[in-house]
């Protein structure tokens, strides 16, 4: 199947998402909490592309759900509450959050070959789990990580729900150019990743640019990103500080407890190099590589 026309079933699935979550909103039970609605919702849409990653015995059907929801979420509790619709706090989020959404996706549209391509890692975890690979399949790969973006992005839900409150100030500055500076680290990073791919000899390690400094500085921008939106949060409701930065903990854990070292391991195993740049290059936050004594 060509790209194109696996495309096009990824965006057909996902316009099947979000009309059936969206015909929910609108006609499902409501409970006293938006919310809680938005996330009923989202966890249906989450079910519905399941379904479609299941037809299409491909996982990474998935994929792009994690950076085409939070918007979604923000515009409906914008919507549907009461924030006036000039709040420059709010834009200032949005606008932010817009950019990074679109960067994700574009760079997983340029880098997805198609439905004749699924993420290794989903195998590998299906494979683990023998008779529940189905089960796997759908919390792991599915639910688990619906709920983890759902999570990081409840403080735009504050924001939003907080009427202008509080006038803008220099946390939200500080928030706009953390999330900014992260969306464009994880541009710059992955486009020198592109370029390595496609010149890359057999067995060869990426570790120049920014992959000089950091094993993962994608991971690192995608954590920075939604500390940003944490920020925001606490911009527009200081006394719920406490507990606005759960989503980004909760990014960082799955990028340090699982992602990262499964991406580790499989270097160590296809790449001989890698043992080599793992002494010199830091593992998570960028800062300049190790000296090797000669």
């Amino acid at each position: 199947m060509s790209k194109r026309a696996s495309l096009a079933r990824i965006t057909v699935a996902y316009v099947v998402a979000f009309g059936v979550a969206a015909t929910w909103l609108a006609f499902g039970p409501d409970t006293e909490w938006r919310w809680l609605d938005a996330l009923i919702a989202d966890l249906i849409g989450t079910v519905v592309v399941f379904g479609f990653s299941r037809a299409y015995r491909n996982s990474s059907c998935y994929d792009a759900y994690w950076s085409v929801v939070p918007p979604a979420l923000t515009i409906y509790w914008w919507v549907s509450g009461d924030l006036p619709a000039d709040d420059p706090r709010g834009w200032l989020m949005l606008g932010v959050m817009l950019v990074w959404a679109v960067r994700l996706t574009g760079n997983w549209v340029y880098s997805w070959p198609g439905l004749a391509h699924e993420d290794w890692r989903y195998p590998l975890l299906r494979g683990r789990a023998g008779r529940a690979e189905a089960a796997v399949d759908l919390v792991a790969i599915h639910l688990v990580p619906t709920l983890q973006v759902f999570l990081a992005t409840v403080p735009a839900y504050v924001v939003v729900s907080h009427g202008g409150a509080r006038g803008i100030g220099w946390l939200d500055i500080v928030a706009t150019v953390v999330g900014l500076g992260a969306v464009l680290l994880e541009f710059v990073a992955d486009q020198q990743m592109h370029r390595f791919v496609r010149r890359r000899a057999p067995g060869q390690v990426l570790d120049r640019g920014l992959w000089s400094w950091s094993r993962h500085p994608n991971y690192f921008g995608e954590f920075g990103f939604w500390v940003s939106m944490a920020l925001f949060g606490v911009a527009a409701a200081p006394a719920d500080r406490w507990w606005l930065f759960a989503g980004a903990a909760a990014m960082l854990a799955m990028f340090e407890g699982a992602s990262i070292p499964m991406m580790e391991q499989r270097s160590l195993e296809r790449r001989p190099g890698y043992r080599d740049v793992i002494g010199r290059v830091p593992r998570f936050v960028p800062r300049p590589p190790r000296r090797v004594a000669g």
